[in-house]
């Protein structure tokens, strides 16, 4: 059964008031490849994303010390 529009708006302004939105640009044809490879192997683009950064930040705070 789809949504309806009280649903639809109840959930945007949900993630509008517990998320923060990025936008990142790419070169054109890389997307493809990124979001083959975040379905294999974390599901989800989002979730890739998510699981990249916090391994960076985690890689570059143990350099720090």
């Amino acid at each position: 059964m789809p949504a309806s529009k009280a649903q639809i708006k109840a959930t945007q302004k949900y993630i509008k008031s517990h998320y923060d939105r990025l936008e990142m640009r790419i070169a054109k044809g890389e997307k493809e490849y990124i979001l083959a490879h975040a379905v294999k192997h974390d599901g989800s683009l989002n979730k890739f994303l998510k699981r990249a950064v916090d391994e960076t930040i985690d890689r570059d705070n143990r350099k720090d010390k």
